[in-house]
């Protein structure tokens, strides 16, 4: 069973990983305008809740219609994602099932079910309750929808960083030891902000751009200027908000997963007073030769400020990937492993492991006792013993280093337009300024591109690892052909694109029909 895993086909490595990111981004194009348009429909109901006026009641039913054709569609990807555990990735689901369920399980017993139920006083309660009630059940909405997104990037979060775990060598399964120390790890929260918000982000620059053209068609003009201010308030405090939590996301991947933020940076070799890179030349569709290099080429750099942000410290130390690959001396006098130690204690782990099986199947408690122990000293190099080359804990370097530079600098230049229509639109002084209209209808797929980027640094950046440290990619799949994987692969990628292009259809005539008359 140990073995087992060492003789995964590299097809169904690959086809498994490609069919998963597939089904995860296109879940991503769903999921973020959901929790941002809730909290924008939330307020719109409150205005109307607190005057009474029938503009704020058709204001607020035309963002929800737009919110349902895209809630629908989010829940169709995400029940595939889930089942997708099952099928391809049987392997990690039976070693830390007992631990990644229970977030998984919470989300669809409670989260979801709380959402769909209020969902639809939402949508057929107006005339049928009370506006203070349909009121609660248009937030429940938006909170359920967000209690979902907090149990998803718990398991998510733990994949990042483990928890609240301890491994069974009898079951050789990773079981659950503390629930709290899992739900509320500082992975999961800051990840939980950071990620919410940017999603609300993405639901402002949407409603925005949307009201955009109708004052370039010059129709709906007192919504869309109203919306606009919404919007714009909402799209301005949520980028701000997502600048700190990024910020203090990367310190904890500084802190936990040093590779990745290495990666990030395209730091080759670290050290004291670490600068922290502008722009360089990382070759986008080649890895670098981190070992024999100190830096990118044409690199422009702020000085000390990586060292900074990953330690609080301008003179801090920051690993980079030559340390980690060689080991290195922490400040605080502890030695990091090098590589190679660390694949010599998986393999002492798996060893260990074996013989303790065996020992306790032929009623050997000493033997068991004494391969335990060697069990504990080195279950934190588990996975790495399942590394066949040290080349693999390296990942895509340009993958990272621009997919968060796009991040981070689409997040500047959403600052800057929302600060700019927010100033302009107080001054009643917006509707004239057609460039920003149409800047507002470019920005859309923008923020999307945004939002994906981040996802792609998170995950990318965790390569080879399925579980940091714990768990590679290549022990986690499932035992079935390539074949198979890749076809489901191709069925899902027509499915979700078919998808997709209906959503943006039904969007865009609902959008050119405007809001409904009460």
């Amino acid at each position: 069973m140990i073995n087992y895993f060492l003789d995964i086909d590299a097809g169904v490595i690959d086809w498994s990983r490609a069919q998963f990111a597939l089904t995860a981004i296109y879940h991503w194009l769903f999921v973020p305008l959901t929790l941002g348009l809730a909290v924008i429909m939330g307020i719109v109901e409150t205005m109307y809740y607190r005057t009474g006026k029938p503009f704020w009641r058709r204001t607020a039913r035309y963002w929800q219609k737009l919110f349902g054709v895209n809630f629908a569609m989010g829940v169709a990807t995400g029940i595939i994602l889930e089942f997708e555990f099952g099928t391809n990735w049987s392997n990690y689901s039976w070693f830390v099932g007992d631990i990644f369920g229970a977030p998984l399980a919470i989300e669809g017993i409670v989260a979801f079910f709380m959402e769909s139920t209020f969902v639809a006083v939402m949508y057929f309660g107006w005339n049928k309750v009370s506006r203070g009630f349909h009121l609660a059940s248009t937030w429940l909405t938006g909170i359920g929808a967000t209690i979902s997104a907090w149990w998803i990037l718990v398991a998510n979060a733990w994949m990042q960083y483990p928890v609240g775990c301890e491994f069974n060598a009898d079951t050789v399964r990773n079981e659950m030891v503390s629930f709290f120390d899992v739900a509320l790890s500082p992975f999961a929260v800051v990840k939980f902000c950071h990620t919410v918000i940017s999603a609300w982000t993405i639901g402002a620059v949407f409603v925005v751009a949307v009201s955009c053209w109708y004052l370039l068609k010059k129709r709906e003009t007192e919504m869309a200027l109203k919306s606009i201010k919404i919007g714009a308030a909402v799209g301005l405090l949520a980028s701000v908000l997502a600048a700190v939590t990024g910020d203090e996301s990367a310190y904890q991947v500084a802190q936990k997963q040093p590779m990745k933020l290495a990666a990030m940076e395209a730091l080759y070799n670290g050290g004291n007073d670490v600068s922290l890179t502008g722009v360089a030349w990382v070759n986008p569709l080649k890895q670098p030769d981190y070992l024999n290099e100190d830096e990118a080429p044409l690199r422009i750099a702020v000085p000390n400020m990586l060292s900074f942000l990953a330690t609080r410290d301008f003179h801090g130390y920051v690993p980079g990937i030559q340390q980690l690959w060689n080991g290195y001396e922490k400040p605080d006098g502890t030695r990091e492993p090098s590589f190679d130690e660390k694949i010599e204690g998986g393999k002492k782990a798996i060893a260990a492991l074996a013989a303790y099986r065996k020992a306790k199947a032929e009623g050997n408690d000493a033997a068991a006792t004494e391969a335990s122990k060697v069990i504990d000293e080195n279950f934190k190099y588990f996975g790495y013993g399942y590394i066949k080359d040290k080349a693999e804990l390296v990942p895509f370097i340009p993958v990272n280093f621009w997919a968060f530079r796009i991040m981070v600098g689409l997040g500047c230049l959403f600052i800057l337009f929302f600060a700019v229509v927010l100033f302009l639109v107080c001054r009643r002084d917006f509707s004239k300024h057609r460039y920003l209209h149409i800047a507002a209808i470019v920005l859309v797929p923008l923020a999307y591109i945004a939002s994906e980027s981040g996802w792609l640094v998170a995950e990318f950046g965790r390569q080879p690892w399925t579980i940091q440290d714990m768990l590679p990619v290549s022990a986690s799949v499932s035992n079935v052909s390539s074949g198979s994987v890749a076809l489901t692969f191709f069925l899902f990628l027509l499915l979700f694109t078919t998808m997709l292009a209906v959503e943006i259809n039904i969007l865009l005539k609902q959008i050119k029909k405007g809001p409904e008359g009460d």
